[in-house]
This record gives structure tokens, sequence and C-alpha cells, in this order.
């Protein structure tokens, strides 16, 4: 379940290659384009420049190396040359990536365009609840540590929190223990000791929690057909407290590693 150092550091390295592949999203026009162009875009970039593995492509029976998730759809959608991204959509790209044998996950919520309020600050919330979530890793702290920061926060702003999914366990393969529950209570669950990596990736419903799967098996909607945001990073438990693997280009003015009794 813990990783040596010299496995934390090829995590990293994937983590800081999968990272650059947001910073390639974050420089497409994504209004106009179809979500399979997106993952085609991706998946070219992570072959051919990065030279590593799209690790959700083939993982249980996907095709495709990205999920694309817009607006009430919660999360696992399937690329569709059919599904243009417009002016407004929030959408939601979750995508994982396999470097010399270690793959990291991570997600991102994108605002396309002039986007409602009510979806701005659902968006705003989602990661302020994930941020909640990764300061609360520390050595000692518990699973049920980060659970209730993440619940609490999204609760405080009225908000919903999905409870079918959660983060996991990582490292050589895309799901290991342990299970990361986005929502809980303080001092309980499983204590972090250094050397633990999994993924934080708390999705917040506008509406109801309750979410539905359509006949394809994969993509999740919200019950209500209200709006529903995610994001995700991949992160190691450390000495000092906790280190995001996948921080993101934009992220670079956020602290690398957070120091025990901070958050």
């Amino acid at each position: 379940m813990t990783k040596t150092p010299g496995e934390l550091a090829a995590m990293a390295h994937s983590g800081r290659l999968l990272a650059s592949v947001f910073g390639l999203i974050d420089q497409m026009q994504l209004i106009g384009m179809s979500t399979l162009e997106v993952n085609d875009r991706v998946e070219r970039f992570i072959v051919d420049k990065l030279k590593s593995r799209p690790a959700s492509k083939g993982q249980y029976g996907f095709e495709h190396v990205l999920n694309s998730s817009v607006n009430e759809v919660v999360c696992h959608a399937i690329p569709s040359a059919s599904e243009i991204l417009k002016d407004g959509d929030i959408v939601n790209f979750d995508i994982t990536l396999e470097k010399n044998g270690y793959i990291a996950d991570s997600s991102k919520t994108y605002m396309l365009g002039t986007v409602a309020a009510p979806a701005r600050r659902l968006v705003r919330t989602t990661y302020e609840a994930m941020w909640k979530g990764i300061r609360a890793v520390r050595p000692g702290a518990t699973l049920g540590d980060i659970g209730h920061a993440i619940e609490r926060h999204a609760k405080q702003a009225g908000y919903s929190i999905v409870r079918e999914f959660c983060g996991h366990g990582i490292g050589r393969e895309m799901h290991e223990e342990p299970c990361v529950l986005h929502f809980g209570r303080r001092g309980t669950g499983l204590p972090l000791r250094p050397g633990m990596t999994f993924t934080i990736e708390p999705m917040l419903n506008e509406g109801r929690r309750g979410v539905y799967t359509e006949e394809d098996d994969w993509t999740v909607r919200t019950e209500d057909g209200k709006l529903s945001a995610q994001f995700e990073h991949t992160v190691a438990v450390t000495e000092r407290g906790v280190d995001v693997l996948t921080l993101r280009p934009e992220e670079a003015y956020l602290p690398k590693e957070t120091p025990r009794g901070a958050g």
C-alpha cells in the first residue's frame, strides 16, 4: 500500500506529465469542438509527445483515453463525435496516464464561455472542496478527516456529494486500496502513513445526490437533471504532509506540500 522513495519519484514523473496534458487542453478553443475531438488530440499528445500510455484506454473495456462529462453528467461519459461543446457548458475531463509502469489520475472541470453564476459557484465550490480534502492529508490523520473536510465545505455551500464513487489508491494499478470517501467523520477510518498514494476526487451536485447510469453502462447522470462538477488530484502522504503529484500549471502558486498541522 505504501510506496518506496523510488516509486514515489516515478509517480511524481507521471503526475507532471499528466499535468501537462491539462496544459494542452487549457490552450484549446473548446467551444465548437466535439468531445471525441478533444479525446483524440489528448491521445496523440500522450502517445506521440509524452511517449506515455493513456491508462484508461482498454481499462474495463473502455475504448477512449478520457471521460468527458458535460453539465448534468456526473462522471464516466464516453467521448462522442456528435457531442459538441457549447458556450455556457461546464465539462469535466478525467484523464489517466502511465509512464514507466506508474499511473497518475486527475480531472478538471472547465467553464466554457459565458457560464451562468450558479454553475460557476458550483465549479468553484467543488474545486475548493477538493483542496479542503487535500489539506487534511498528513501522517496520523485518517481517511475520515479527508471526507469530513470535503463534506463540510460542500454542505455549507448547499450542495450534495455523490456517494456512489470514491477516490482510490493508485500506483502500478489504476485502482488500488484504499477507498477514499468524500464524506465521513473526523478521526475515523484508515490512519494515513508516509508513502501512501491515492486520489481525492469529489463530485458535487447542484441538487440532490441521487444519480443513475445510462444504458451504455458508463455515463452517470444526476437523477434530477441538475448540474454536477468534479475535480481530482493524485496525492502522496509525506513526512511533512501531502505532495500533490498532479499539480497543474495554473496551480503553481499553490504550495506543493502542506506542512503537518496545516489545513
